[in-house]
């Protein structure tokens, strides 16, 4: 009765509301970078670029008090975190998990949201970012929303990867927002420093007017979702009433007949 009260009200909120692009409440973010490149050919490596785009959108959604930034932040970059994966977190005993895995864990687990960031190699999203989410269970990133980033050198941006990670997403519990941002040519969309690149000041305002339209249709939906989920998470736990596998993954089977 509790966690349908609570729900109801919430949907009583938001839809007398004109809109829902913008979150109340501080959300913990945590941006998932999966290139594991530093050096080319191909120059010039793009991940940084797009991905400090995403990480100052992001910041720069403020409160309504003094322009303070409304959501914590945090930036995991698959080349400087885990190996190639032999034991993931959950195969080890908790006195014996290896620190730098440990630390991931802690920093996924207490996320509110996920922005996954991701080249495509072959049509399918970078292998160091699936190597690097595969280290840890379901459990870690159940009943959390996620928005998919993908860019490319060439004209498509990425479509085709972030298309393939929508169902790995959802397998792992944080279900993707319908809002994907793609970018073509990256090189020339940001620079170095992730700023919008612009043949002068006037056409610069024009350009980033147009990019922070398109990225905030995603981060509108990944807070709405994300706002929702963290109010209900603090009434009702959801793994009691589905809970993370603890033995093996024969306990996802459907019975068996006599």
């Amino acid at each position: 009765y509790e966690a349908n009260r609570v729900t109801n009200n919430l949907t009583k909120e938001l839809a007398g509301s004109s809109t829902f692009a913008a979150s109340t409440h501080a959300l913990t973010i945590c941006i998932l970078s999966g290139s594991t490149r530093t050096s080319g050919p191909p120059r010039p490596v793009l991940s940084d670029r797009v991905t400090q785009y995403i990480e100052s959108a992001v910041s720069k959604r403020c409160s309504n008090v003094d322009g303070i930034p409304l959501h914590d932040v945090s930036v995991i970059q698959a080349r400087n975190s885990l190996p190639l994966l032999e034991r993931p977190h959950f195969t080890y005993a908790p006195s014996q998990v290896p620190k730098e895995l440990q630390d991931i864990h802690e920093t996924l687990s207490n996320a509110d949201a996920y922005i996954v960031i991701t080249p495509e190699y072959n049509h399918a999203p970078c292998p160091g970012l699936l190597n690097m989410m595969n280290h840890f269970g379901s459990s870690t990133f159940s009943f959390k929303p996620s928005g998919i980033v993908s860019y490319s050198a060439g004209q498509w941006g990425g479509t085709r990867a972030a298309h393939s990670l929508r169902p790995f997403l959802s397998e792992l519990g944080c279900i993707p927002v319908s809002a994907m941002v793609h970018v073509p040519k990256a090189m020339d969309v940001f620079d170095e420093n992730g700023c919008v690149i612009a043949s002068d000041s006037s056409e610069k305002d024009e350009a980033e007017e147009r990019w922070d339209r398109y990225v905030d249709r995603m981060l509108c939906q990944l807070e709405w979702w994300g706002e929702a989920a963290k109010r209900h998470r603090d009434v009702v736990d959801p793994l009691k009433k589905s809970p993370a596998f603890s033995k093996s993954p024969s306990e996802r089977n459907a019975p068996g007949g006599k």
